[in-house]
């Protein structure tokens, strides 16, 4: 039964931990989440900050796969404007064979922080995107031979010598932060599944463009998709958004009111230089800002249902729910948020609730009769 609900992990930590028990503690969340029926559960790359530990999520992904049943993994994702496009389809194939079946290749062009660090400008790396994507699909899924040069790689005649785990070609998501309408129409353009995060991080800094809501990132990639011939399906676009559910609202918002705060102003503000506070908004309610905006759902689990929902139909509908897990509380919190989410929000979201309830109805109604 699907569930209709993953994880996504940068993953972020706080500094001043010991950060070999952070990684740790990322594997064992995704057992939890296997364990809890979730579908999925995303790795980030991050390379600067601080508080992104995970340069390489495909060795998170290998090892999260011998200890998962179910849950499928996904890289979240692979920044192709920083890695020569054969090894990026190398390891995917591998990871499709460790995961056997359960892994999905999520794509991008890298985020701005370690995109200074390497050299490139956003010009650069949405170029770099376009240029890899379709390379990167050939050899993942395709039969045929690529010769290609670029001015920061070359394939002559290459070609995986593993073949894919099973017929079934791999998934490719294309993600979007809604700062751009590049990734969106890639997505339409190849036909693949979108990942579109809510409201980006940090709208506020200076130079920033404006936020393209996720109707209208939609929108985009299906008309790229009708420009080129390709069939979009809503059950693959993911939203991925911070999402915390206590026993009551006030418990859910006290619990991670001063993690958010730590995450906000010391990594975003601080570690990233960018301002994150609306004109008006008091540092204070900070949270509650972000929540009305529709940058998270924090609240009890009538709350976060309604939440989804109208979600749901702002969007038009979209397949799956990411939550994206940052360290806003203590583990133990964190996995009772986890398990509240999965044992009675998931089910009155996808419809598993209603069974058990017919049954309920008609033996009270038969009795009637």
């Amino acid at each position: 039964m699907h569930s209709r609900i993953g994880i996504f992990l940068s993953p972020v930590h706080e500094t001043g931990q010991d950060p070999h028990l952070a990684i740790q503690r990322n594997l064992d969340l995704v057992e939890h989440a296997d364990r809890l029926n979730f579908d999925e559960a995303w790795f980030g790359e991050h390379h600067t900050l601080g508080w992104g530990l995970v340069g390489a999520p495909e060795t998170l992904i290998a090892a999260a796969s011998q200890r998962t049943r179910q849950i499928r993994l996904a890289h979240g994702v692979v920044p192709l404007s920083g890695h020569h496009p054969f090894h990026v389809a190398s390891r995917a194939v591998h990871l499709d064979h460790l995961t056997r079946g359960r892994y999905i290749l999520g794509v991008g062009p890298g985020v701005p922080f370690d995109a200074t660090m390497f050299g490139l400008n956003g010009g650069v790396q949405r170029k770099r995107l376009d240029e890899a994507l379709p390379t990167v699909l050939e050899l993942v899924n395709g039969e045929s031979r690529v010769t290609q040069k670029t001015d920061w790689y070359e394939l002559n005649d290459a070609k995986l010598q593993l073949p894919r785990f099973g017929p079934r070609p791999i998934e490719v998501a294309m993600a979007t932060s809604g700062t751009s309408v590049t990734s969106p129409r890639l997505a339409g353009r190849y036909g693949l599944s979108m990942t579109s995060f809510a409201l980006p991080f940090a709208l506020l800094t200076p130079g920033a463009p404006d936020h393209i809501g996720l109707a209208q990132q939609w929108k985009h990639a299906e008309e790229a998709a009708e420009e080129h011939g390709q069939v979009l399906d809503r059950n693959n676009w993911r939203v991925a958004l911070p999402v915390h559910v206590g026993e009551t609202s006030k418990q859910a918002f006290d619990e991670v009111r001063e993690g958010y705060d730590r995450w906000l102003f010391e990594y975003f503000a601080k570690a990233g230089g960018r301002d994150v506070l609306s004109p008006g908004t008091p540092r204070e309610k900070a949270l509650e800002a972000r929540v009305e905006a529709g940058g998270a759902l924090v609240g009890s689990v009538d709350e976060v249902v309604s939440g989804i929902r109208r979600m749901q139909e702002a969007t038009g509908g979209f397949g799956t729910l990411l939550v994206y897990v940052a360290d806003w509380t203590s583990s133990e919190r964190t996995d009772r948020s986890l398990e509240l989410l999965a044992r009675y929000v998931a089910p009155r979201v996808n419809g598993a609730v209603a069974r058990p309830q017919e049954a309920v109805d008609w033996a009270i109604a038969s009795r009637a009769r």
